[in-house]
């Protein structure tokens, strides 16, 4: 391997705040409450906060199984190494060869979001602006985020840092708003059955719409595959993958119930992520100019979790190559700013690629929908497999680690809350509130499954011609380095 792949990433680059807002930022807050969470409310209706606060519940399950393994296997390699110690490495092999998959899709989903939506909106301030120039957005964020990857961890965290907290304030500052001018209509019951939709209710109304809002919490873990990067990073892991899941999961209720009671929670089976019923619309109508904050918050949280998710995508690349499992170039490093630069330039390339394509191909807004429904099924099907993998590594520890209600309750209830959001995110319609989908959506799960396929192929050859790669995906690369070669990473000489 060459000497810049050997060196590793930069050790110690990061702290707690850095790689908190890492998950934060992946979850994009802001796109989740005024674009995601929305589509919860045609089932849960004025009972919206209620589905939000049980969808939080069922999330903190899994993030509490990716904090116990990320504390235990500090790794690039995150969910990858996870599944591999806890259930076997060919295990692991596949669930990084899905995740780095889709990992690097989530980059121009975003991109092609924040296309449409700056488009979009200037269409509509100044209909001499064309409706369908999307692409000069979708290309502009494309390269801020490869140069912020470039420069390093501290550049790209850093960054996705300040994105963080200015969506986070404007929506937070609005809320406070919405319930001082609810006044009297801030009301408790919200947090009941008795306001859901019309043919949903009562509780099959909150169950449809916390599944639905349980898709909002997608990229908690993101923090997990900087590991190798951060300052005491079992301790650092743990608190910011359970912080960014409790807290931006707080933030969604707080959100929620701002806008249900403002809005009122007998027509909010109505309201949705565009046009006068949605966060943009009642900005624009009650708010004054103050619906440029909203708008603007957004757009940068697109902007943020698409640097947030190169992060993770490359990280996760970085440590299969480094292994010899996807290819070794994957594993160079800027020799200056331990950056995986190859990494960036082929994750550069397929944010670029997927926009100018999908969104030429079909239009923004269905290559959007098709990018989602990809990255949300496989992601999904990782959070399941994570929990056995907490399940499985624990059991193998033994008694003295094993702690039945964190490693055998929690899993169970983890993977019991993520199925119907599988089945959902997969347009099965196991349940009556699923809808089925439509081409060329459709063509999501034969994308995934033709991955999945060539991944078991790869799996196949290395078992035969290279066992020992294989084994190497259970590998914590943190433990095996040496403090000269530490230290020489962070400008020390050896001792």
């Amino acid at each position: 391997m060459s000497g810049e792949a050997a060196a590793g990433l930069r050790r110690d680059a990061v702290g707690l705040r850095e790689v908190l807002f890492q998950s934060v930022t992946a979850m994009a807050p802001a796109a989740a409450v005024a674009a995601s969470i929305p589509a919860g409310a045609a089932f849960a209706g004025g009972s919206l906060p209620l589905a939000v606060l049980i969808a939080l519940v069922a999330c903190l399950f899994t993030a509490s199984c990716v904090a116990e393994l990320a504390r235990e296997l500090p790794a690039a390699g995150s969910v990858a190494t996870y599944a591999a110690q806890g259930l076997h490495p060919a295990v692991g092999f596949l669930v990084g060869w899905g995740y780095v998959f889709v990992e690097a899709l989530v980059p121009p989903l975003l991109l092609l979001q924040l296309g449409f939506t700056a488009a979009g909106t200037l269409h509509d301030e100044w209909a001499s602006y064309p409706a369908d120039l999307w692409w000069p957005w979708a290309l502009a964020g494309a390269a801020v985020i490869a140069v912020a990857g470039y420069l390093g961890v501290q550049a790209s965290a850093r960054f996705g840092t300040v994105l963080g907290v200015f969506e986070i304030a404007v929506f937070l500052v609005f809320a406070g708003w919405l319930i001082i001018r609810a006044g009297g209509h801030n009301s408790l019951s919200v947090f009941g059955t008795s306001h859901t939709a019309d043919g949903y209710g009562g509780v099959s109304g909150v169950f449809a719409g916390s599944v639905y809002t349980v898709l909002a919490f997608a990229g908690f873990e993101a923090a997990a595959p900087l590991a190798e990067e951060t300052r005491d990073p079992r301790r650092t892991m743990h608190r910011a993958v359970l912080g960014a899941a409790l807290g931006i999961g707080l933030f969604y209720v707080v959100t929620t119930y701002a806008m249900t009671v403002y809005f009122g929670p007998g027509r909010f089976a109505s309201f949705g992520a565009a046009g006068e019923a949605s966060w943009q619309g009642v900005a624009r109508a009650s708010f004054g100019l103050f619906w440029v904050l909203v708008f603007l918050a957004v757009v940068n949280s697109t902007i943020a979790n698409a640097n947030a998710c190169a992060n993770v995508s490359t990280r996760t690349a970085f440590a299969l190559a480094r292994i010899r499992v996807l290819p070794r170039v994957l594993a160079t490093l800027h020799p200056r700013y331990r950056s995986p630069v190859a990494g960036i330039a082929v994750q550069t390339a397929v944010a670029v690629g997927a926009v100018l394509g999908l969104g030429f191909g079909y239009d923004p807004v269905t290559a959007f929908l098709l990018l989602a429904t990809v990255i949300v099924t496989v992601v999904i099907g990782v959070y399941i497999v994570v929990n056995l993998a907490c399940a499985g590594y624990f059991l193998r520890r033994g008694r003295p680690s094993l702690k039945p209600v964190r490693h055998l309750l929690l899993p169970l209830l983890g993977i019991v809350a993520f199925v119907p959001a599988l089945l959902t995110a997969a347009g099965l319609p196991v349940f009556d509130f699923v809808t089925k989908l439509t081409a060329p959506v459709s063509y999501a799960g034969p994308v995934v499954g033709v991955w999945m396929a060539a991944g078991v192929v790869v799996l196949l050859v290395l078992v035969r011609r290279h066992p020992e790669r294989i084994a190497e995906t259970a590998r914590v690369h943190l433990e095996d380095d040496a403090p000269d070669v530490v230290a020489a990473q962070n400008g020390a000489r050896p001792r």
